[in-house]
């Protein structure tokens, strides 16, 4: 038996994060493509190499220059394209390695942001997208530090429409109420596609 693949995504501050810790808190092995970044690009991570010699001037000491990356590839999709095929081989080494890792597991969850525009909906056997109203999101979004309206609106457009989104799920976990009751969701998640093997 191998483990049933739960996609994890929902679009910028939908509180996936939250419902992601949530899954791991109760046993099921999560795999955070974000987090995988972030370590690729830390101080002494195996991606600065290449993203340098691609975006000069974008990594130092302390790892990833992500202000001056961010100037480089942000409304540039041809710059945009060639960090992404740095990056993504790497992600995709680390998830492989971490399939093999949890491969007795009945559940795993990938948690991955861009699951429907960058087609990691076809590694996966069920979708849960987490999703919250749109006035709770944009709330969330804007306190966030260095976050102005117009990055928020240029965020979105590179995403799939929430309303889209879940309507291709197999889940929707709401997490515009209290965190017991996305706790409850998530629960509920897992006793349906977490079943005894053979099931």
């Amino acid at each position: 038996m191998k483990p049933l693949i739960l996609g994890l995504t929902g679009s910028i501050g939908m509180g996936k994060s939250t419902v992601a810790a949530m899954f791991a808190g109760a046993g099921v092995p999560v795999f955070d493509a974000d987090a995988e970044v972030h370590r690729l690009q830390a101080p002494g991570g195996a991606a600065l190499p290449a993203i340098e010699a691609a975006f000069p001037g974008s990594t130092g000491p302390d790892g990833l220059d992500r202000a001056a990356l961010g100037a480089a590839v942000f409304g540039d999709d041809a710059a945009l394209a060639r960090l992404e095929a740095i990056l993504h081989p790497m992600v995709a080494a680390a998830r492989n390695d971490f399939m093999a890792s949890f491969a007795d597991k009945p559940l795993v969850v990938l948690d991955i942001p861009l699951l429907f525009e960058k087609q990691g909906w076809s590694q996966v056997d069920r979708i849960a997208v987490v999703s919250a109203p749109a006035e709770v999101q944009r709330a969330r979004v804007l306190a966030r530090p260095g976050m102005t309206p117009d990055k928020f609106a240029a965020i979105l457009a590179r995403q799939l429409p929430d309303a889209e989104k879940r309507a291709r799920a197999d889940f929707v976990i709401p997490t515009g109420g209290t965190l017991d009751e996305t706790r409850a969701a998530v629960a509920r998640v897992i006793a349906c596609v977490a079943g005894p093997p053979g099931e």
